[in-house]
């Protein structure tokens, strides 16, 4: 366990870790508090793109965690970050929230929301105001070749009471299923997330940990880009799930209230 204690930055995944829904996991602000008092970092990652960074700061505050937006980064800003390095202010057809919307355009893409427009990008985001007629748009637009970028993988999103609702993986899917096609993901587990990480916050690799809740994300981006992995069983993945997994994390803890310890 020592290993851990030479850590100098946390990505902290939020659903499922530090919350469940609107619920605080318990340990959590004093998980947080005694990585400051050893002045080191954390970032909160989280692949849900339903938010942007203003709306974390302010469920993280409603549930007492006092953050600035510079300690979160979300699979919403990778997206942006990734699309801006092919091309600035392109035009896309975006399957996402209004705070998603709003921070695609801050980061200055036009969004076109009609059929039969000339567009650059399909991105589909963890749209909770998805529309049939949206998806069908979408749908039409990757048959017809258009490139198709996907924030995240994440099949579900885990809410208090361990139930879920259907995330980006599960309409990647549906899109597969009606178009042959799969898009480029950005999000974690892939190297863009850790990519835009390391490149704005000026980290090294050897000093990152990451902690989740999720094999198949949080888990896999340790182990595909050279993090020490840490997983909590406080969300999505059950002892069933870890047992079989290809994706075996460094540690395993029940939740991050055990780890306080161990920094």
């Amino acid at each position: 366990m020592g290993k851990l204690k030479e850590k100098e930055c946390f990505l902290l995944d939020m659903d499922g870790t530090i919350y469940l829904g609107d619920e605080l996991i318990y340990g959590a602000k004093e998980f947080l508090k005694k990585i400051k008092e050893k002045n080191k970092k954390y970032l909160f990652l989280t692949n849900n793109s339903s938010k942007n960074k203003g709306s974390y700061v302010e469920k993280l505050g409603k549930l007492g965690i006092k953050a600035e937006e510079n300690e979160i980064f979300t699979s919403g800003e990778a997206t942006t970050i990734y699309l801006n390095k092919i091309k600035k202010g392109a035009r896309i057809f975006l399957l996402g929230t209004k705070a998603l919307e709003d921070e695609f355009e801050k980061a200055g893409f036009k969004l076109i929301k009609e059929r039969d427009q000339e567009i650059d990008f399909v991105v589909l985001g963890f749209d909770t105001t998805l529309t049939y007629e949206k998806l069908w748009i979408a749908c039409d637009y990757i048959s017809e070749g258009v490139k198709y970028i996907a924030t995240h993988p994440d099949y579900v999103c885990p809410l208090a009471g361990r139930k879920c609702m259907p995330d980006v993986g599960s309409i990647i899917a549906l899109i597969k299923g009606t178009t042959g096609k799969e898009p480029l993901v950005v999000g974690k587990p892939n190297k863009y997330i850790v990519d835009g990480i390391l490149e704005k916050y000026k980290l090294k690799k050897e000093d990152l940990c990451i902690v989740g809740d999720r094999l198949y994300t949080d888990i896999r981006t340790g182990l595909d880009n050279g993090l020490t992995s840490i997983l909590v069983m406080s969300g999505e993945t059950n002892k069933k799930m870890l047992a079989s997994t290809e994706f075996v994390p460094d540690y395993v803890y029940d939740s991050i209230n055990e780890m306080i310890e161990e920094i």
